[in-house]
């Protein structure tokens, strides 16, 4: 019984689907090609933001990429600049011990 009951729900379902375009049709309040026209529109206006979201995006990409190669260049500079006072340091310091022996 359901089964039976189901397949019935199905069936009302699919009928009020039927009903449901087949109202949305006659009070359709424009022609077919206009309503062509208009979703035609609608999807070049969202092709053309998405277009243009998209070079924002690229563009803001780019200068994140650029500080981040700048951040990474300072921060080579900075460690070179410690690894080779470091080493004068380290030398400093063993022609110090060599002195004094």
């Amino acid at each position: 019984m359901s089964d039976r009951d189901n397949s019935n729900n199905f069936m009302w379902f699919l009928a009020g689907l039927g009903f449901g375009a087949l109202m949305g049709v006659l009070y359709a309040p424009r022609s077919g090609r206009e309503t062509r026209e208009a979703i035609k529109n609608t999807a070049q206006e969202g092709s053309e933001y998405l277009k243009t979201r998209g070079r924002e995006a690229r563009e803001s990409m780019s200068t994140w990429v650029d500080r981040g190669k700048e951040a990474v260049s300072q921060k080579k500079e900075q460690i070179s600049s410690a690894i080779d006072a470091t080493r004068q340091a380290y030398r400093e310091a063993a022609g110090e011990a060599k002195k004094s022996s």
